[in-house]
């Protein structure tokens, strides 16, 4: 693998960590849809990071899910369980994004936050291994 490839990969993984740190940041100040949007960059950072390594990337959020779970979740390199969270961490930020009148609770945002933190981790571990 190109040493461009892993360089890449560890700074999309970083990002992610940088979005968790925010994340966390956000929901500890009452920041709640601030909080479920890093959240969910979180993911999509770490997705991407780990998409690297194939030499993938994709400008629509539905390319990097849809790829990732082509090659990480149906082979059984993650959990199915990762693909759930990554759904959900879609739907809330799309959301709290874009829908007017949606709020975010914070127990629902506490609970992307720990989603995303658990794919960002397993996936962090995933690109250690690959080092």
């Amino acid at each position: 693998m190109p040493d461009a490839l892993k360089d890449l990969s560890l700074a999309r993984i970083e990002h992610a960590k940088d979005c968790l740190r925010e994340a966390k940041l956000l929901l500890d100040n009452g920041e709640y849809r601030g909080a479920a949007n890093r959240s969910y960059y979180a993911a999509f950072h770490a997705m991407r990071a780990v998409l690297a390594l194939n030499g993938f990337d994709s400008k629509k959020h539905s390319g990097i899910i849809s790829k990732f779970r082509e090659l990480y979740i149906k082979t059984g390199q993650f959990t199915p369980e990762l693909s759930d969270a990554i759904g959900s961490l879609f739907n809330v930020r799309s959301a709290s994004d874009y829908d007017d009148f949606y709020v975010a609770s914070k127990a629902d945002v506490e609970l992307q936050y720990q989603r995303a933190t658990k794919l960002v981790s397993e996936i962090a571990s995933y690109l250690a291994e690959k080092s």
